[in-house]
């Protein structure tokens, strides 16, 4: 890794905590090290879920790699944004090579946790050791009869501390006059649920629609429970630290640095996070010249004023890409099952208005409403232009506004559940972002 890690220079890392505080050090460094290294474009990148710094970094850095060969005479900066997300065991790192547990997992499907999958449960809710220890246990031995006290565990688990920021981030979509209420994931019968969740997995690991209904047991649908419940939690703070955190960060340097240009790109749910930063950047501030979202993990409704299905709801950033003094792009693929088939269903039972689903059966059962922006795109904003890979690398992107690009040329490797959605590293994708901020 020694010598990515030397191209990839000047690097800054930001780290905020679940409620949006910055590291006020690293934040420091980065506002006086970009004037001092003479930085002209500062390209800021939000992981989605890692266990820790390690594995954020390393993506960052493989990640940025090929670009100062791309754009050899710009005067680049980087940051690599560290908050407190999470990946389970048997989901892979981007471009690295599969660890056994995912590997295991993708041969035989097991519901019980692994050791590494428990250390990141318990570094990312602190305090909640004996909830932890109870999940694992339950999931190891599937007691009869017991899916409903699972399942308030696991709601234990990921709740947070009344009062606080963080349950002001969960809506991508807004209804006029109506309030929002707890999600299904967190109120309805565990049973339920988990059932929902075996039918989902069993078509996605058979390829069969039929399958779907073939694994009666919901205990086979307990741990997606957790995991979902758990990204919902992942939701809400990368909205948090989108909006509290990076937003601010970006109008202070703006103030300290005003002709440094900036670009922001996110995977996952940290596209989320970049994207609830436009919401905090303060009023005046236009040095954000892209966003280049990497499989969002969010409403494709997200930034429309109005959505199909309701004329009184929009997204909860409808006009934010107007925040932007550049384009906002999206890329997305459909080999990405985690967001074609597993994120709709989790979306309906958190009752946020959402995408298209890879599986026929189940687009009928959930219909376009609980779709996800890196598996079909940003939808229902006039004027948003589509362009394949080959045509996005090709041609000049529009200089403002909405624009999908189909990744699915180079992001479709992956195994169940996540499919592609890890599938970022690829150098394409680095001149992605660089066409959308016009860096040369």
């Amino acid at each position: 890794m020694a010598g990515p890690q030397k191209s990839v220079t000047p690097y800054w890392e930001l780290t905020f905590d679940a409620d949006g505080d910055v590291d006020g050090r690293e934040r420091d460094e980065l506002l006086a090290g970009v004037t001092a290294r003479g930085v002209h474009d500062l390209i800021v990148f939000a992981h989605g879920w890692n266990n820790d710094r390690s594995g954020a970094t390393a993506l960052y850095r493989r990640f940025f790699a090929p670009v100062p060969r791309l754009a050899p005479r710009a005067r680049i900066g980087y940051v690599g944004v560290v908050w407190p997300s999470m990946r389970f065991g048997d989901e892979p790192i981007p471009d690295f090579p599969k660890s056994v547990v995912a590997t295991e997992a993708e041969a035989v499907p097991r519901p019980a946790l692994d050791k590494d999958t428990r250390h990141a449960l318990l570094e990312t809710f602190p305090g909640r050791a004996t909830v932890v220890d109870q999940i694992a246990r339950m999931l190891d031995q599937r007691p009869e009869h017991e899916l409903e006290e699972f399942g308030r565990l696991v709601r234990l688990l990921v709740e947070v501390v009344p009062g606080g920021p963080q349950p002001l981030f969960a809506a991508d979509t807004l209804a006029e006059g109506v309030p929002q209420s707890d999600p299904v994931l967190f109120t309805g019968d565990a049973t339920t649920l988990c059932d929902e969740f075996t039918r989902a997995l069993s078509a996605l690991r058979s390829g069969d629609a039929e399958a779907q209904f073939t694994l009666p047991n919901p205990w086979d649908g307990a741990k997606e429970l957790l995991r979902q419940a758990t990204y919902y939690a992942m939701k809400r703070r990368a909205g948090t630290v989108g909006e509290r955190g990076l937003g601010r960060a970006v109008g202070q340097l703006a103030t300290r640095a005003p002709d440094v240009r900036v670009h922001l790109v996110g995977h996952s749910f940290g596209g989320r996070l970049v994207s609830f930063a436009l919401r905090g950047l303060p009023d005046g501030v236009h040095t954000v010249k892209s966003v280049t979202l990497l499989q969002g993990a969010f409403s494709h409704y997200a930034f429309a004023a109005r959505l199909p299905h309701d004329a009184h709801a929009g997204g909860v950033l409808q006009g934010q890409q107007n925040r932007i003094d550049g384009p906002l792009v999206c890329c997305h693929s459909r080999f990405d099952s985690a967001l074609g088939t597993i994120y709709p269903l989790a979306s309906r039972m958190a009752n946020d208005a959402q995408g298209v689903i890879e599986n026929a059966a189940l687009a009928q059962v959930l219909g376009a409403k609980w779709g996800a922006m890196g598996y079909d795109g940003v939808q229902a904003v006039p004027g948003t232009r589509a362009f394949t890979l080959a045509e996005a690398l090709t041609a000049t992107l529009p200089a403002s506004g909405c624009v999908n690009v189909d990744a699915a040329a180079v992001v479709r490797r992956g195994g169940p559940p996540s499919g592609a959605h890890s599938d970022i590293v690829h150098p394409e994708l680095a001149r992605i972002v660089l066409a959308a901020g016009r860096i040369r």
